[in-house]
């Protein structure tokens, strides 16, 4: 059986439900959307994140009231430099749905979802950790996985491979 090709047009999207309850919410929210293999991903606009989180944790319809993975994608050298990817889950659904802000290299910055859920935490930090993404609000933004005083984030592709020196 032969895959279907994926949708990208944000038009053809509209009707899927998280992507029109965030239109519905603030057009501006939404950067761009992809249906590939039955699986959505929405782009969220850097500064709208826990906006558009709260939007879908919260809408009776969705219900994606779990935080199940916070990953980061490094396309150095281009720019926006980074991908951030949020993987939430609807326990009443059985749903699943990937979120991805993109961020600049030279201030990847972008707020925490801690606020909305407490699990976000250690995510957050490893992301922090291994590639320097910084979490705005986030209660402990400290190295989990390095030690204290190591430099650099070594998941980053301009970090050299044995360290800095």
């Amino acid at each position: 059986m032969p895959l279907q090709p994926a949708i990208t047009d944000l038009e053809q999207l509209k009707d899927r439900p998280e992507v029109a309850s965030l239109l519905a919410r603030n057009p501006a929210i939404v950067a761009g959307a992809k249906f590939d293999r039955n699986e959505l991903t929405i782009w969220i606009d850097r500064t709208a994140l826990r906006d558009a989180c709260l939007t879908l944790k919260n809408d009776l319809q969705l219900q994606y009231n779990a935080l199940a993975d916070v990953t980061c994608v490094d396309w150095y050298p281009r720019e926006p430099r980074f991908e951030v990817v949020y993987q939430l889950f609807s326990t009443t659904t059985k749903k699943y749905l990937r979120l991805k802000v993109k961020l600049q290299g030279a201030d990847p910055n972008v707020d925490s979802l801690v606020p909305l859920w407490p699990g976000a935490n250690f995510f957050e930090r490893e992301v922090f950790d291994l590639f320097g993404v910084r979490f705005d609000e986030h209660p402990n933004l400290t190295r989990i996985m390095m030690p204290e005083d190591w430099e650099g984030h070594p998941l980053r592709k301009d970090y050299p491979v044995e360290g800095y020196r």
